[in-house]
């Protein structure tokens, strides 16, 4: 019998202390959820397009379990981490919905041959990783990632990275490779004899193109991203540009994606590509600075939205009038207009940034400042970033607003937003799906 106690005692040992070990190597997005309060002195109600004052909300594991006047919320928490936030104002966490993660800056082609020719893919995917953390530190919960820039499939490899917990970053959704059409994508202006590397997967014709989508979709693609149109140039006052694809092209890749369940997005500037882009059925319109009345009212009738991207054109536009190409001056100016325009007509205007083209290093919310300038208010601009990004997502029932079963994803910032959208670039706490990134408060 006391064998038999010493083996049940050795067994109970090594099954505790193989726990012990898996729990050390377990990555953080294992660990057991717990209940936390936050008290609010304000809450910006998204939705509703309000704020409100001396909220809780209270947190089990990785979502909102009740959200309300604090005394009433707090009747409930009994045995809950209280987090005071003090006299902050707490909102969803924001979302991007144009990035590129493995780029680090693109003003000139000189700034994107040298890394598409002396980084190597893992070099990238590691600069990636402290993309991802500055964009979540910053209060970005979720990025919608539009293409790796010759990266190949990195991107599906950071997001999953983030997922196990391994590495912290905002909730990813990518888009793989992009597509473009033979020629009309860089690398380009090489000698014929050298093979250099495409910035996207280039494709010809209908039946490679559905081929493509599958193979993207096969490797992690959440959503399909092409490029509609390039060579932008001025006539009458508008912006026009060469289109990419044949309508023919078009209608397979956006047919064979959704045909998938996944949606698509179109880099489109001039008025023939985004033209050509609404005509295959797209699902949202990015950059779209030559945006004219018909091309927003076909937007508002099939519920299409746009990525303005508004501080990269400007933040671009000396660096490349000076290399040559002085119209992404005139491009600011004119994307200003549009803008105004689709704010009245009521397009869906969802919040992207196209960071990666400029250098990670510039906060990603100083596009919200362009858009009070170009005509939202502050609370739209809030919105933009939060509700309409998640709808674009597909995501509303997951995050995006401050509600009962949504993900905590919840940042705060010292003084109210609504007065000066500025000071949503410097963001005080981060919490993503319950856990505490930064609180400065």
């Amino acid at each position: 019998m006391t064998q038999i106690r010493r083996c049940i005692r050795a067994a109970v040992f090594s099954l505790l202390l193989a726990a012990l070990l898996m729990s050390a190597w377990l990555p953080p997005s294992f660990a057991q959820g717990k209940t936390t309060l936050i008290k609010a002195a304000r809450l910006i109600d998204v939705r509703a397009g309000r704020a409100l004052t001396n909220q809780g909300i209270l947190i089990d594991g990785e979502r909102i379990k009740e959200v309300g006047p604090f005394a009433e919320v707090q009747s409930k928490a009994a045995g809950a981490q209280v987090i005071d936030l003090g006299n902050a104002t707490v909102l969803p966490g924001m979302i991007d919905c144009h990035t590129h993660i493995l780029l680090q800056g693109d003003i000139t082609a000189e700034d994107y041959d040298v890394q598409l020719l002396k980084e190597s893919i893992p070099f990238r995917a590691i600069r990636a990783t402290v993309a991802v953390r500055t964009s979540l530190m910053n209060g970005y919960t979720a990025l919608r990632d539009l293409e790796t820039e010759g990266a190949m499939y990195a991107d599906v490899d950071v997001k999953r990275a983030i997922d196990l917990g391994y590495i912290e970053g905002p909730r990813m959704f990518v888009s793989t490779r992009a597509f473009s059409a033979t020629g009309m994508y860089p690398l380009s202006g090489y000698s014929w004899e050298l093979k250099v590397p495409e910035g996207v997967q280039i494709v010809d014709g209908a039946d490679n193109i559905r081929k493509a989508v599958r193979e993207q979709v096969k490797y992690g693609a959440d959503w399909i991203k092409y490029y509609s149109d390039r060579r932008y140039y001025l006539r009458d006052g508008a912006l026009h540009s060469w289109v990419n694809f044949t309508d023919e092209e078009v209608h397979a890749l956006i047919d064979e994606a959704h045909r998938l369940g996944h949606k698509v997005a179109a880099h489109s500037m001039g008025r023939e590509g985004i033209e050509s882009a609404l005509r295959g059925g797209v699902d949202t319109i990015e950059h779209g600075d030559g945006l004219d009345e018909e091309m927003m009212d076909l937007m508002v009738k099939r519920g299409v939205y746009w990525c303005p991207t508004i501080f990269v054109g400007a933040y671009v536009a000396e660096g490349r009038a000076a290399a040559g190409a002085p119209i992404w001056k005139t491009m600011v100016d004119l994307e200003r207009n549009a803008f105004g325009k689709a704010l009245k007509k009521g397009v869906k205007i969802a919040y992207g940034t196209d960071a990666g083209g400029y250098a990670w290093t510039e906060n990603q919310a100083k596009e919200l400042a362009y858009m009070v300038r170009y005509g939202m208010t502050p609370m739209q601009a809030i919105q933009s970033t939060t509700f309409v990004s998640a709808e674009l997502l597909g995501s509303l029932n997951d995050f995006g607003v401050i509600e009962r079963g949504r993900f905590a994803d919840i940042i705060a910032v010292r003084e109210n937003p609504l007065d000066d959208i500025t000071r949503l670039e410097h963001v005080g706490f981060v919490m993503k799906g319950g856990k505490v990134i930064k609180n400065q408060f």
